[in-house]
């Protein structure tokens, strides 16, 4: 059996996920355990809330990945399941950082604090603009594109044939969405976020965040890893760095990368963290595929492996 791990990313958030893990797995603790000594009272907004602080860029990137690895190792110390080495990492925006992580590119530490300057940067760089995003669902891709060429909206991600986010200066994605709703796509619906990721306003945070990738050593990982910058899957550190930087501003490629690994002869996929919103995307993309969901331990000893 081939299989992917994938991980999900902003907006699968909330509170107290990952307690369960905690509370029943040495492993899945040590991960948290080594967060709030990089993050201090990073478990506590995660397992207590108030959700308005766990939902802010500054605390959700580092939450969600962290409970995502915590779920990991959590899989991994299971007796049943040491053996198990997927063909490939992948995941949706910020999960594309856990993916590193997961494939030994970076350590948990190392991999966190890049995570913690990414979301700082990413703050940063709404302020100057109002920005906004727009999920569209049920529209013609080309001409979606089409109309955001026109306008000036930006593509953030590609998440499956039917759903489509749209991003950039908020007027312009008010007029894009406009005429989109027009022409006659089934829903349009304005995302609550605090500004316009994954487009050219996130600019201002790439040197910034490059600085940091720069500091840190990459290894080569165990397995691929598929960025969602071209949806392709590379093995060298080099390669893994710079997709990193670039996926700040890139529009997410979540079919391509999907696609890629199907295409590979992947037929199961365990996505390992917050929420099934992968699980939806990949049955709109591949119905024929099958998507595994680790969210509490229970979970693992369900895995029909």
């Amino acid at each position: 059996m081939k299989v992917a791990y994938i991980f999900p990313g902003q907006g699968a958030q909330t509170v107290g996920m990952g307690k369960e893990f905690y509370e029943s797995s040495s492993e899945a603790r040590e991960v948290f355990d080594k967060a709030d000594q990089l993050i201090s009272g990073l478990t506590d907004v995660i397992f207590k809330g108030p959700r308005e602080k766990l939902t802010s860029t500054a605390y959700c990137q580092p939450a969600i990945f962290t409970y995502s690895l915590a779920a990991l190792a959590a899989f991994q110390a299971h007796s049943k399941f040491q053996n198990i080495e997927p063909q490939f990492a992948c995941g949706l925006s910020l999960g594309e950082c856990a993916a590193v992580a997961a494939a030994g590119a970076l350590s948990f530490a190392e991999a966190l604090k890049l995570v913690e300057r990414r979301a700082s940067f990413m703050e940063e760089a709404t302020r100057p603009q109002k920005g906004a995003m727009t999920a569209v669902i049920g529209f013609d891709c080309d001409q979606l594109v089409e109309i955001c060429a026109k306008t000036g909206a930006q593509v953030a991600n590609f998440n499956s044939p039917e759903q489509i986010v749209i991003t950039g200066d908020a007027q312009k994605v008010a007029e894009a969405s406009k005429i989109i709703e027009n022409q006659g796509a089934k829903r349009v619906i304005p995302l609550d976020v605090s500004g316009a990721f994954h487009s050219s306003l996130m600019q201002s945070a790439v040197p910034k965040f490059e600085e940091e990738l720069n500091k840190t050593v990459f290894q080569t990982p165990r397995f691929p890893v598929v960025s969602n910058v071209d949806g392709q899957s590379t093995d060298k550190p080099e390669d893994i760095r710079n997709n990193l930087a670039k996926q700040i501003t890139s529009s997410v490629q979540w079919v391509g990368s999907i696609r890629y690994i199907a295409g590979q002869g992947v037929t199961d996929f365990i996505e390992i963290g917050p929420g099934n919103i992968l699980k939806g995307l990949i049955r709109k993309i591949n119905p024929a595929l099958k998507v595994h969901n680790i969210k509490i331990p229970e979970d693992i000893d369900r895995l029909p492996f």
